[in-house]
């Protein structure tokens, strides 16, 4: 598969040794939508952010658990090219869930967003 974080293409084979060399990374990490305001969403609502594919993406292990709950302020991939549509999904998914963004987080997106003025937000299929 083609790794998006880091950029490389990875050989996944199934294992109990290698399963933890491709993850599941939620784009909005669920520490940092809870701080932002998942709180206030409904079980149904927290499960669906949970489960979204615009908020899933398959991901290296050690990126992701370095990434942990941190928001674009303080983590952004590895991989410059992917850093646009990164920020514009965060963007997406936060936007699809009422949930915020701290000062130090808009800044940084902001910063991504300059590099790439035509990109657009991310809308699921």
């Amino acid at each position: 598969m083609h790794e998006p974080y880091v950029g490389l293409v990875v050989r996944f084979v199934r294992g109990a040794d290698s399963s933890k060399d491709v993850q599941i990374d939620h784009v909005v990490a669920l520490g940092d939508a809870w701080q932002k305001g998942a709180q206030q969403l409904t079980p149904q609502q927290r499960q669906n952010l949970a489960n979204d594919p615009l908020n899933l993406i398959a991901a290296d292990g050690d990126a992701n658990q370095e990434k942990s709950a941190s928001d674009a302020a303080t983590w952004l991939p590895k991989n410059k090219a992917l850093r646009c549509h990164y920020v514009a999904r965060q963007i997406s998914v936060k936007a699809a869930y009422g949930l915020w963004v701290t000062q130090p987080e808009k800044d940084a997106m902001a910063r991504v967003l300059a590099s790439c003025p035509q990109q657009q937000t991310v809308v699921p299929g």
